[in-house]
């Protein structure tokens, strides 16, 4: 079998998580195991390691990471951002997503299985407590269906505790996330009264997790993330999927050891039809149906299948990751057209994202004249301009500067008559200056100028500007 015929496309027609009336049928899937869920096991520790300590970890005095979107205030590996660096955090953002569609090309879905925070949490952290305190599919299932009685109060009550428990600690640390871990401890040491705003937060983030962990679950892949339905869009015949061999699993049957050998026309193939590898699944899907958005590559099917084949005596691998045209052709996996054209535009990204890291300055100025005023004939045969200033400090120390004119083309007076600004850490200060120039320097109504900032002997930055002027 060279294709896949053997399929009935109307399992397209629904999804494994609703019935034919529409309600939802809950998922019970199977305790998984395997090399693969090891190595899960792993990138799981490594997850939930840097989540939980990421706001504890200080770079140069400032978070490893803070996103406080409420504030406008970005920090990155230590490093500061704020709107001024719209566009850096522009292309950072654009190379990511672009990041995601290039892995999503050539890998599938590996981040949704092996790195997505919802998938980590729900298969890896809430799960594990169900299968701890509830067992495996069939005593869950079991468990739904007994009447209610002091064995499953105490089962269903004591698993909703901890994941409430749970949800309020990454609502917690989220927060952290966002606003920062100082701003977070005042909000749970003090009275609610006093951050009326972020305690509301802190309960809606705790029952935001708690919704999503306990009752929507596998519908948030399913049905609201729309990295699933991107899916669709960007993968291909060479993507790299988790795969069924159909042409070694069909046709499949049972496997009976006392069935005389079929004949050699009509042989069964390796796939004896367990339907371990649906059990198993947390979309509750059959994979032996072909690529589906649903299937989040969490591996799950793999090492079902592959405990199977082992017990059976075949070869492991009739599930695995693979493409279409992998197994169609018989050929090792290879990289599409698309996928080195997506790398390119990645990479290009990446190099412009990295040279706007490298020549960001700690300083940002905004010069600009005053609005409706011309330029202003001084009695000593100067002519004098009124500019506004903007200094914005993005360093995590206090900093005094200087605005000198490039070349000594003119002199630089702050109205209030200091020769320094001073500027707080992650601060920024306004100023009112004049800008003299002698009128014999003046040569036209418009002169291009430029205006150093300087801290001590180090010159931080440099605005272009222009001086308005007339000389008889």
């Amino acid at each position: 079998m060279s294709n896949l015929d053997f399929i009935d496309e109307a399992y397209r027609d629904s999804i494994a998580t609703v019935d034919s009336e529409g309600k939802r049928v809950w998922v019970y899937p199977k305790k998984p195991n395997g090399h693969y869920h090891n190595y899960r096991v792993i990138a799981t520790i490594v997850f939930l390691s840097l989540f939980f300590l990421g706001p504890f970890v200080k770079i140069n005095g400032q978070p490893l990471l803070m996103l406080n979107v409420f504030e406008r205030r970005f920090v990155l590996f230590g490093q500061l951002f704020l709107p001024q660096d719209s566009v850096i955090f522009s292309v950072g953002l654009l190379t990511f997503f672009v990041f995601i569609i290039v892995f999503t090309v050539v890998y599938g879905r590996f981040w949704c299985g092996w790195a997505c925070p919802q998938t980590v949490f729900m298969e890896m952290v809430f799960r594990k407590i169900e299968y701890w305190i509830e067992g495996d599919r069939k005593q869950q299932i079991a468990l739904s269906k007994a009447p209610w009685n002091t064995e499953k109060i105490l089962k269903k009550g004591g698993k909703r505790l901890i994941f409430l428990l749970i949800s309020i600690l990454i609502a917690h640390t989220t927060m952290a996330y966002l606003i920062g871990l100082e701003a977070t401890r005042d909000i749970i040491t003090q009275s609610p009264m006093a951050h009326l705003t972020g305690f509301i937060g802190l309960v809606v983030f705790t029952g935001i997790f708690y919704y999503v962990f306990a009752v929507l679950r596998e519908q948030v892949c399913i049905s609201i993330c729309p990295y699933g339905r991107l899916q669709g869009v960007s993968m291909g015949r060479n993507t790299v999927n988790i795969i069924y061999d159909w042409i070694r699993g069909e046709p499949r049957g049972k496997l009976n050891k006392h069935e005389p050998a079929a004949p050699v026309s009509t042989p069964k193939g390796d796939c004896i039809d367990c339907k371990l590898c649906v059990q198993v699944c947390p979309m509750g899907i059959d994979i032996r149906n072909g690529a589906q958005l649903e299937c989040t590559n969490c591996t799950a099917c793999i090492d079902a299948c592959d405990d199977v084949m082992i017990k059976i005596n075949k070869p492991t691998g009739l599930i695995k990751f693979g493409s279409v045209e992998s197994i169609e052709k018989r050929v090792p996996f290879k990289l599409s057209a698309r996928a080195y054209a997506y790398s390119g535009v990645l990479l290009l990204l990446v190099g412009i994202e990295a040279f706007l890291l490298l020549s960001r300055s700690a300083i940002e100025t905004t010069v600009m004249r005053v609005p409706g005023q011309m330029y202003q004939e001084q009695a000593n045969n100067k002519i004098s301009n009124l500019y506004n200033a903007q200094i914005v400090n993005k360093s995590n120390e206090d900093r005094e500067v200087l605005l000198k004119v490039k070349d000594n083309e003119g002199t630089i007076r702050l109205i209030d008559g200091k020769q320094r600004i001073k500027i707080q850490k992650q601060g920024k200060a306004e100023v009112v200056f004049f800008l003299e120039m002698d009128k014999a320097a003046i040569s036209k109504i418009k002169t291009n100028l430029a205006i150093e900032v300087w801290q001590g002997d180090e010159k931080l930055e440099t605005i272009k500007t222009t001086f308005l002027g007339f000389s008889e």
